[in-house]
């Protein structure tokens, strides 16, 4: 939230990967989605799957820990649109975001 609050995103948050999934669903207008590879209840992977199956077309950002290139790859080649690793870079957040949205 700290580095959308200069922002006109609107930002909602999913403490999980289920709800993640069940957000997308009662929302039509979100537009983008900032995945965690790592969550509870239901993990990232699984969740950009489910939300691929409901919304094909919206861009999944993948966000991890993992930073070697093969990760990235990995990531990709399961579904995500992209991938950002953490500590995530702000600028570059902002760039990933205006490719999907603008």
């Amino acid at each position: 939230n700290e580095l959308f609050s200069k922002t006109n995103y609107k930002i909602i948050e999913a403490e999980n990967g289920r709800k993640a999934v069940e957000l997308l669903e009662k929302n039509s207008n979100i537009n983008l989605v900032l995945m965690d590879i790592k969550m509870p209840v239901m993990d990232g992977n699984e969740a950009m799957k489910e939300i691929k199956i409901r919304r094909p077309n919206i861009p999944v950002i993948a966000l991890s820990a993992f930073a070697m290139e093969s990760d990235r790859k990995e990531a990709l080649l399961k579904g995500f649109d992209d991938y950002l690793t953490k500590p995530i870079d702000r600028k570059l957040l902002f760039e990933i975001i205006g490719k999907y949205t603008n």
